[in-house]
């Protein structure tokens, strides 16, 4: 399952309906949702193909989310019917202001949907015109991006290059693990945004920020850091699950490979208090055996963070090493 968000107008159906014209995506089934009584976009994306599914009257990250898991557990029976072509994949089209966290925690909870569903990734497109005015005004802008594996800058064949690039580095500095893309008229090639290495499989490194002339402040804060040393999964986890117990709803990213001492990492991948079932590889993905990983919050200081695990360092078995200050966007 792929989670395809992003602000009002910012281009995700446009994005979707090019993408999905492409013969590799015939056996994508779509699922959109949107406000209202009467829905546009299934319309506009659907194919002769193509299994949609319209889910109306309310936003799928709070009020439909039992439509969702209908929808989804009624692919299965058409599937296992025979009624419909064996599916690679779902692609659920969430409203502009849908907050991706309910979503993502409705498929991992669910009792049926955790076996048969596993959720790939989260793309978010964001409008180049009027990017930098929706994360001014709206929060939901700004889970919508820090909830991203990957970013789509759309609109950028009708906006200056200048003001690309200072959207480009406010995306890094809300999500530095994030990849981003451009997709003008929605053009990008379908494996750039399903294909296996679309999410960038070495985690996160230090962001790269630039924040322009500064005049932007908010309470979204960006920490990177490693340890200097291999971690103690069970005393890290015990700190992380205390961390989402008390401030859950404001930990809005969190992504990184932790050295547990193995022949391979943990993944570690959540977005506010839903979080991936941790995946142990069997080998690092490339030569930097470091630990890295990213927090993404909302209030709660980079600081703070480090703070708490140096008082857990000693069960942990590493310090805390921050990579790059406190960055507020």
């Amino acid at each position: 399952m792929t989670v395809v968000t992003g602000f009002l107008g910012s281009g995700k159906t446009t994005l979707l309906s090019r993408v999905l014209s492409d013969p590799s995506m015939s056996d994508t089934a779509v699922l959109v949702n949107e406000f209202g009584k009467v829905g546009l976009d299934h319309h506009l994306l659907r194919r002769a193909d193509e299994k949609t599914v319209l889910l109306g009257h309310g936003c799928v990250c709070c009020t439909t989310r039992d439509d969702l898991v209908e929808a989804m557990l009624g692919l299965l029976d058409e599937e296992g019917r025979g009624e419909i072509p064996p599916l690679k994949g779902v692609v659920v089209e969430t409203t502009g202001l849908a907050d991706p966290a309910p979503i993502l925690y409705t498929v991992f909870s669910h009792p049926v949907l955790q076996h048969h569903y596993r959720v790939d990734r989260v793309i978010c497109t964001v409008d180049a015109v009027n990017g930098a005015l929706h994360l001014d005004r709206n929060a939901e802008s700004t889970k919508q991006i820090a909830a991203a594996d990957v970013a789509v800058l759309t609109k950028t064949d009708v906006s200056d290059a200048g003001t690309v690039d200072a959207l480009r580095a406010r995306i890094r500095g809300i999500n530095p693990s994030a990849r981003v893309l451009e997709a003008p008229f929605g053009d990008v090639r379908p494996e750039e945004l399903f294909g296996d290495g679309s999410t960038d499989p070495s985690g996160p490194r230090a962001p790269a920020v630039d924040l322009g002339d500064g005049g932007h402040v908010s309470e979204t804060h960006s920490t990177s850091l490693t340890f200097d040393g291999p971690v103690d999964w069970t005393a890290f986890g015990t700190w992380f699950s205390m961390l989402l117990h008390a401030r859950g709803e404001d930990v809005l990213r969190v992504k990184g490979l932790l050295d547990v001492g193995g022949p391979g990492p943990v993944l570690l991948n959540g977005v506010q208090h839903v979080i991936h079932p941790p995946d142990h590889l069997e080998e690092w993905p490339d030569g930097d055996h470091e630990s890295r990983i990213v927090f993404i919050t909302r209030g709660i200081r980079a600081e703070e963070i480090v703070d708490s695990l140096e008082t857990f360092s000693g069960l942990i078995g590493a310090r805390p090493q921050p990579l790059e200050s406190d960055v507020r966007v």
